[in-house]
């Protein structure tokens, strides 16, 4: 269990995918340049290519994203933040997608 205060932390915000690229000689990983509503886009590195075998039906998708993440080196690749989704045991996935009407850079509250 956390507490509310520790909850508190994760800056989590609707982004909008930019562009999205299969990342070579990796079975999982995409990396994906973010519209957080800031200077300039986010590059974040993904396992999710697995669900997404045509990968550019993610570009202009608005997607959820932890913001604050400390920043983590995959294949040479700085990530600077997290995709969030869902799965089942069955191999059910989700990205979580706010409505439509919804900017990119809100964040949750």
């Amino acid at each position: 269990m956390i507490s509310i205060e520790d909850f508190k932390k994760v800056d989590i915000a609707v982004g909008e995918i930019l562009s999205a690229e299969k990342i070579p000689e990796t079975d999982k990983l995409l990396k994906l340049l973010v519209n957080l509503g800031e200077e300039k886009p986010r590059q974040i590195v993904s396992g999710i290519s697995l669900y997404f075998p045509d990968y550019s039906v993610l570009v202009g998708k608005k997607c959820m994203f932890v913001a604050n993440l400390e920043p983590r080196t995959f294949r040479g690749l700085e990530s600077q933040g997290m995709i969030l989704a869902v799965s089942t045991e069955d191999g059910k996935f989700s990205l979580l997608e706010p409505n439509s009407q919804i900017p990119p850079s809100t964040r949750a509250k």
